[in-house]
């Protein structure tokens, strides 16, 4: 992005500066927000609580949501207790044979039922 100065007053355009600042705080929310994908035979009805917000979607085969989780959040699948996962908001995960895993080549395995870590020790 390039700045101009006002030769005269020495200042930074107004709509340069109030620019810039949007662009960061946009680039910044979509970097911090979760996605989810799909990769199973079957849709998959996601429960999201962000907070006191608490939001319904289903995720078909194949599709992907972006801009899940904000900050952090509990995703819980097809209704059931027992698979709820916790999201810090910056994660890239998939559904498959009804689990979460982390979609990622270097994160081995789902997170912890409840958990933001992947269950390994030092993370």
């Amino acid at each position: 992005m390039t700045f101009y100065r006002d030769r005269r007053s020495g200042r930074f355009g107004l709509q340069v500066i109030t620019a810039s600042a949007i662009a960061v705080l946009l680039t910044t929310s979509a970097v911090s927000a979760a996605t989810i994908a799909n990769r199973g035979d079957r849709e998959v009805k996601l429960t999201i609580t962000e907070g006191s917000s608490r939001q319904d979607e289903v995720l078909p085969i194949g599709k992907v949501i972006d801009g899940v989780c904000q900050k952090s959040c509990i995703i819980r699948l097809n209704d059931n207790a027992n698979d709820e996962y916790e999201l810090n908001g910056s994660e890239s995960v998939l559904v498959e044979q009804g689990l979460l895993y982390f979609d990622s080549r270097d994160r081995g395995g789902a997170p912890l039922v409840g958990s933001a870590s992947d269950g390994r020790e030092g993370n």
